[in-house]
């Protein structure tokens, strides 16, 4: 097989001509690097593996791109890379990732449980079912959890206060602050502990 072209088609891609006929759209950084121009010949096994180098070069890219946004656990990067690239790629992206300490699930699991309770002030029931979505292992998500030392009463006080106060005064507003309370994951008999302690105040 003979390249008959390369023709650079955005910033960092290249259409690559093989015997007069587009063959694939790869990276233009990897086509360079391998010596890849007009006239160059080509084994099949050497425009496959071309074809991997560049999937990977940008998966990583992408991969870089949205770490650099956010954090991600290891199954949320790769469910995300899957979106626009392979398999194989995705999974090596999140693979060097991880190796380079861009990744660290451990670490992840830590500043977002942080979030979950302290900011989002969820429950330590629905922080483990939010870590867990994300691809937190289980084991991870109780030992990272059992960290805080957490009277839930003392949450559900503290979004009372900020948010649901004024809706006590009527039995509709009673069930809808009860209503989303149990959404961030509170048991009845703590949220019921709370809210007798603002009616006694009525009194």
């Amino acid at each position: 097989m003979i390249v008959t072209g390369v023709v650079r088609k955005k910033k960092y891609l290249s259409d690559l001509y093989i015997d007069g006929e587009l063959a694939f759209t790869l990276d233009s950084r990897t086509l360079i690097e391998e010596g890849i121009r007009k006239g160059v010949s080509l084994t099949d096994e050497q425009l496959h593996e071309l074809v991997i180098e560049s999937e990977r070069r940008r998966a990583k890219e992408k991969a870089l791109y949205l770490l650099g946004f956010s954090d991600h656990s290891e199954r949320e990067l790769f469910s995300r890379l899957r979106r626009t690239q392979s398999e194989s790629a995705a999974r090596y992206a999140v693979e060097q990732m991880v190796e380079s300490g861009f990744v660290n699930d451990e670490r992840f699991a830590r500043n977002y449980a942080e979030k979950l309770i302290n900011t989002k002030r969820l429950s330590i029931r629905a922080a483990r079912q939010k870590l867990i979505e994300k691809g937190i292992d289980r084991d991870l998500a109780d030992e990272v959890l059992g960290e805080f030392e957490l009277d839930p009463r003392d949450n559900i006080r503290a979004l009372v206060e900020k948010k649901y106060e004024r809706y006590l005064s009527d039995e509709k507003g009673v069930k809808k602050t009860v209503s989303a309370l149990q959404r961030l994951g509170y048991r009845w008999d703590d949220i019921q502990s709370v809210l007798e302690e603002y009616a006694e105040e009525d009194y």
